[in-house]
């Protein structure tokens, strides 16, 4: 059992300030998942306009084809490309193991994902600077090229994204298609197809609203010929209660009245799709409405919004796992709370604290590092999601009970892995905080307050509630 003290992977961890770390990739995921949905998007919608044109329907689809693809070179390439980088550099600074295991275990399918990447970027900027001067066919090839690649992007990435909080049948040890083709992967990937249709269509409202050499009957024709892929909006409530239907019943209650947090923010991606959609259907594509490039932009936000929602949903209802059943919230393996428990959670941390000579004592420079390993990916002490706001009304009793506790507490948090001494230490450094950090504070080393601590950590158990209520 020493050794697997011993082999716990500690990593130097970056610290973002009052800003919680999750909120820092959170926010940073938003943005890149709306602009590669837009690419996913604009591909299959370029490939419409470029038949439009190529067959007479739509002789103005070239001229707004060619502006449109150079809107999403600018937006999504060099955007897209630029926040892709930062996800990557952000994540490893912020739950290293998490993405460690997650290239671990689908090393090919990042590889598969990275090569329909390359020719997607390879077709793209091949049409960027050859393609006003090429043939119909030659023009379609290589926007299809675009966005097939693109859309295959889509489905290598779903397939991990979404094992996350469903990894169906996958151990370890077992099949990497087991975990790809998980319980959500389906919903997902057509939630996801259908969402990027949508916004690729608003952007191209907003484009064609905005071009220069566009008459107005032009502008409207071709909004009425994007609109078409508004339609699969009409799909998505059944796709995202399939969705709900696959995902697990805890992680279900999260978003439907167990968490205020995921219950808003599921109302708030669930309404602002429903406006979209109703406007989309009966607007643009029923009574074929004339849209304006303000409302097309008001459209494009909400439909960010909703993506925002969306995200925020996904991300927060595989609590209080980032990988389901492999990984807590704080990258630690549910068979390792017990080892933790036992040896100590940072007894082997080999990281200094950033200026350890402004805590008044060694108990509380302790509960500051406890606290950077067990709660600093998701928590600040009294900036966003800080623990003394949350915490603020809670007695010293009750903070020892309610951490000590934790999965029982709040049963979309792990269980606290770590010593009784530990756990004192980190209510020392939470009360020290609120306190205003005084330069002199009392040790808390009273053996019968550490007995009754350890003591509620044994009755919690090891095991996230879920486990628990499973087991009754």
């Amino acid at each position: 059992m020493e050794s697997a003290a011993v082999e716990f992977p500690y990593y130097p961890l970056n610290d973002f300030g009052p800003a919680m770390k999750g909120m820092v990739i959170g926010g940073l995921g938003i943005f890149h998942v709306f602009l590669a949905q837009f690419a996913i998007g604009g591909g299959m919608l370029m490939c419409y306009f470029q038949w439009l044109s190529q067959t007479g329907r739509e002789p103005a689809a070239r001229e707004a084809l060619d502006g449109y693809f150079k809107f999403l070179v600018l937006v999504s390439f060099v955007a897209g490309a630029l926040t892709g980088v930062a996800m990557w550099f952000t994540t490893i600074q912020i739950s290293p193991r998490t993405i460690g295991m997650m290239v671990e275990e689908f090393h090919w399918i990042w590889a598969t994902e990275w090569t329909f990447f390359c020719l997607e970027v390879a077709a793209g900027y091949a049409y960027y600077r050859c393609g006003g001067g090429l043939a119909d066919r030659a023009r379609m090839t290589l926007l299809a090229l675009y966005s097939l690649a693109a859309w295959f992007s889509l489905f290598w990435i779903n397939g991990i994204l979404s094992w996350q909080l469903t990894p169906g049948g996958w151990t370890p040890a077992g099949s990497v298609w087991a975990g790809f083709f998980n319980p959500s992967f389906w919903p997902s990937l057509f939630y996801r197809t259908f969402a990027a249709m949508s916004i690729a269509a608003l952007v191209a409202c907003v484009v064609v609203n905005a071009h220069p050499r566009l008459s107005l009957g032009e502008r409207d024709a071709l909004i009425h010929r994007a609109a078409h892929f508004l339609i699969p909006m009409a799909l998505m409530p059944v796709l995202g209660l399939w969705y709900l239907y696959a995902i697990p019943p805890d992680s279900r209650a999260w978003a439907l009245g167990g968490s205020a947090a995921m219950t808003l923010f599921t109302g708030v991606a669930a309404g602002a799709s429903l406006f979209v959609g109703l406007y989309a259907l009966i607007g643009l594509n029923l009574q074929r409405v004339t849209i304006n490039g303000a409302t097309a932009t008001l459209l494009c936000g909400l439909a960010f919004v909703a993506t925002g929602g969306g995200e925020f949903v996904r991300e927060g209802v595989r609590k209080p796992y980032t990988v389901r059943g492999a990984l807590f919230s704080n990258s630690i393996a549910p068979s390792e709370v017990a080892e933790l428990r036992r040896v100590g959670s940072v007894t082997r941390d080999p990281y200094p604290l950033r200026h350890p000579q402004a805590y008044p004592n060694d108990q509380v420079r302790l509960g500051a590092k406890v606290f950077r390993f067990l709660c600093g990916v998701c928590h600040t002490m009294d900036g966003a999601n800080g623990l003394v706001h949350l915490a603020g009304t809670w007695t010293l009793e009750q903070l020892r009970l309610n951490i000590a506790k934790l999965q029982l507490t709040k049963p979309f948090m792990p269980p606290f892995a770590g010593t009784a001494d530990e756990l004192e230490a980190l209510v020392q450094l939470i009360s020290w905080t609120r306190a205003g950090r005084p330069e002199d504070w009392p040790l808390s080393n009273e053996v019968p307050t550490i007995v009754q601590i350890d003591r509620w950590l044994q009755e919690a158990g090891i095991h996230p509630a879920s486990q628990r209520e499973g087991k009754r």
